[in-house]
């Protein structure tokens, strides 16, 4: 719509020339107010950029120009405000002109912030072979070679950085490589050991192995980054578990490993959750109104949990525990361990790992003089422990041939083969019987055996590696025994002795006891426990006799030496200082000198897993190291033979009260009240007068001897005597440890037959024609 004004409100020529001036006034004020504006706003986003550079300038690291922040690739990354400089840990480990001349608390971790300054200014020189820019400050450490990088551009050009020494770095012409084992059988890996991404079988920069068992090969970004999260004590192979030479091969080829603890132990309650106790019924059928979860604090709705695993629990009503009842176990744990989960008892290291190697060598090595907490004690014989481990057998077995007597010679050998495994069976042959003094049946394999661990356990006995009395041996320190390390081999035979159904050892003094098994625990050694009638023995038993002070001191001069050697040549001032003068003499004689004997022979025992159990054990163990032998008693008897009873209801009916007799028989034996003694009834029975540690072969067994009729027997009635007594005498099988056991009517005449008999064996009694 147009709007039309009339004629007279037009403008003239005069109001126009002031219309047009006041315009352009306007537009001159409009135009210099835009220019302002524009001025303004371009400081403004000139002032926004310059901060912007100068928070970046911050944020990046002042050596490298790189912004990124992985710790695990280029260590912690450090930020001063005040000084407004960040630099990478990596950065100032590896630069060539920065040393840490600070403490570790000044500037950043001991290098000075002047320092750094200053090798920034002397980088910015330098040209990176990489990136091509300036402000390179890691070179390669050898003199004629002019390489120089950043340290994340020397990571991409295969730069490798050794994080020891004075932290050299070398480029890809001058850097440490690895190579294969050609002597080795082994099949390349197709995958790293610890992201398990599939890797090329080739050794190069990005990828490594483990030197020792070669067979663990990963990326180095993985194994930097373990080695980032683990630290310096537990880093290790992700395969074999070693950790000196992995770690020292890892430093060579330029892994960093912070020295600290792993990350998973810094971690503010990271194992809160395993202070949880396990609450709840699992039974079938729970008994408790009020649910599965209660537990009540004692009763028969307290939830009682698995002694193995922990994580099962039952009230002791749901299950029909006893009222008392602490220890159970669950049926998967029962089930796991074949029934025998009462003889499974961990102590709070852990599970257990059985070493079947003979030169097997444990990384870590306990001390001898640790103290460690008081283990579990359990009734039970060492027999059963000692029979857990003899599923650990299996056939084929190994031949074990003995010159004449030569039983340890004969171990030795074994023990020192090649391809030794202990867990064969053994088969004993005698080579040249007739010059040895062997009865006549040892032709048999398992008689064979049992007479070579006789013979073997008599020898070890009287070996150089031990020193005192017969029943009370200590270790002894022999040069060429450690040359040869007969102290390991000994110990191997030991353990083999005792699974395979030796005899027990028997010969251990109570002290070397101890020091092998810390039993009993944390208990110090004296005089007494030392070896008698030895150069050491007299010297500190002259010490200990010392009635004054100035003997004392003399004593102490005579035997300077001595006090030198032992660290114990210090100035006494009275006579109460003696105790702990003699006491550390004692432990350095019978301890600090025979460290590595001790550890040898420890090693050696654990063949088997023998030493781990004795470990659980050491009380139960004991009668079997230290003591001459068991004491056999008539429940011992009992208990070794297994009754195999007839299928007719007519012979098991007469061989019933015979069982009687023959436990009545026993107790007679044992408190003198019968002609013969438990021993020779042993040795009637199974051709041995001592009790083996263990049987590796089935239990000694008992069957029964019936009378034959009347009319066969050519008996006539009238006599006044039963014909079940006539002719009857007990027989034996020594190779198959088979006794048959007369069936008489009586127990007079049960123990008529058994004494003349034995006796007749033993050459008590005159022979009969």
């Amino acid at each position: 719509m147009k709007v039309v004004f009339p004629v007279e409100y037009w403008p003239t020529s005069s109001t126009m020339g002031l219309l047009w001036k006041s315009a352009a006034s306007r537009a001159g004020e409009w135009k210099s107010w835009k220019r302002l504006i524009h001025t303004n706003m371009k400081k403004k986003a000139r002032r926004s950029q310059e901060t912007h550079t100068n928070s970046v300038q911050e944020e990046c690291c002042a050596l490298c120009r790189c912004s990124d922040d992985d710790p695990a690739m280029f260590g912690e990354k450090v930020t001063l405000k005040e000084h407004k400089i960040s630099v990478h840990y990596f950065c100032l480990l590896t630069s060539c002109g920065v040393y840490q001349r600070g403490e570790e608390d000044e500037g950043i971790f001991g290098f000075l912030v002047e320092d750094i300054k200053q090798e920034v200014r002397r980088s910015t020189r330098l040209t990176c072979f990489g990136c091509k820019k300036k402000g390179a400050c890691v070179g390669c450490n050898v003199r004629s070679c002019r390489k120089m990088v950043h340290f994340p551009c020397g990571r991409k050009q295969m730069f490798v950085s050794q994080f020891t020494g004075l932290f050299p770095s070398y480029c890809p012409d001058h850097s440490p490589s690895q190579s294969l084992c050609t002597g080795l059988d082994i099949s390349l890996p197709r995958s790293c050991s610890i992201c398990l991404d599939s890797i090329d079988p080739v050794l190069s920069y990005s990828i490594l192995k483990c030197p020792s068992c070669h067979t663990s090969w990963f990326h180095r970004d993985c194994v930097q980054r373990q080695a980032h999260s683990a630290g310096l004590f537990f880093f290790r192979c992700t395969l074999c578990n070693n950790k000196e030479h992995f770690q020292e091969e890892m430093l060579r080829m330029g892994i960093y490993i912070p020295e600290r603890d792993a990350s998973w132990e810094l971690e503010a309650n990271a194992y809160a959750e395993l202070l949880e106790v396990y609450k709840r019924c699992d039974a079938l059928t729970c008994l408790c109104n009020n649910g599965r979860t209660h537990s009540a604090k004692s009763g028969w709705f307290e939830v009682v949990r698995c002694r193995l695993c922990g994580s099962r629990g039952t009230h002791r009503k749901c299950s029909g525990l006893k009222l008392d009842t602490k220890d159970w176990a669950c049926s998967d744990c029962t089930q796991a361990t074949d029934g025998k989960a009462s003889l499974v008892r961990s102590p709070q290291g852990g599970p257990r790992r059985s070493l079947l190697s003979k030169r097997h060598r444990p990384s870590v090595h306990s001390s001898i003089s640790c103290k460690r907490p008081s283990l579990p004690e359990r009734s039970g014989s060492p027999e059963d422990l000692l029979q857990s481990l003899v599923p650990r057998l299996h056939p084929p077995s190994v031949q074990v041939e003995v010159i004449g007597d030569q039983a340890l010679s004969a171990g030795l050998d074994l023990v020192r083969r090649a391809d030794f495994d202990p867990t064969q069976t053994l088969s004993v042959r005698f080579k040249d019987i007739d010059q040895t003094p062997l009865p006549n049946h040892l032709w048999d394999s398992d008689t064979a055996k049992e007479y070579f661990l006789k013979l073997l356990m008599q020898q070890i006995q009287e070996c150089v590696v031990f020193e005192g009395p017969d029943g009370s041996k200590n270790l002894a320190l022999d040069s060429e025994a450690l040359r040869e390390d007969l102290y390991f081999d000994v110990g191997c035979l030991l353990a083999l002795s005792l699974v395979h159904g030796g005899p027990p050892v028997g010969f251990f003094s109570r002290a070397l006891y101890q020091c092998l098994f810390n039993y009993p625990a944390n208990r110090p050694l004296n005089v007494t426990h030392m070896t008698p009638d030895t150069h050491f023995t007299h010297q500190v038993t002259r010490i200990t006799e010392a009635e004054s002070l100035e003997e004392l001191k003399e004593v102490m001069a005579v035997s300077w030496e001595y006090l030198e050697l032992a660290g114990c040549n210090r100035p006494i001032s009275s006579l109460k200082e003696r105790e702990a003068l003699v006491e550390d003499l004692v432990s350095f004689t019978m301890i600090t000198r025979m460290q590595l004997p001790l550890q040898r022979f420890r090693e050696g025992l654990q063949t088997l897993g023998v030493f781990d159990q004795v470990q659980l054990f050491p009380s139960v163990f004991c009668g079997i190291f230290c003591e001459a032998g068991d004491h056999l008693t008539a429940q011992t008897m009992g208990q070794l033979f297994t009754i195999n009873f007839s299928e007719q209801e007519e012979k098991l009916n007469r061989e019933t009260p015979v069982v009687t007799f023959w436990r009545h028989f026993l107790l007679e034996c044992e408190v003198g009240r019968s002609s013969i003694s438990l021993q020779d009834l042993l040795h009637f029975a199974t051709g041995s007068a001592k009790l083996p540690a263990v049987s590796a072969l089935s239990s000694p067994s008992i069957s029964f001897l019936h009378p034959l009729a009347p009319s066969l027997l050519g008996f006539k009635e009238g006599r006044g005597v039963d014909w079940r007594d006539e002719g009857l005498f007990p027989q034996s099988e020594p190779v198959s440890k088979h006794l048959l056991l007369p069936v008489t009517s009586s127990y007079q005449a049960f123990k008529s037959s058994m004494e003349q008999a034995i006796s007749h064996h033993v050459h008590l009694l005159p022979t009969d024609g």
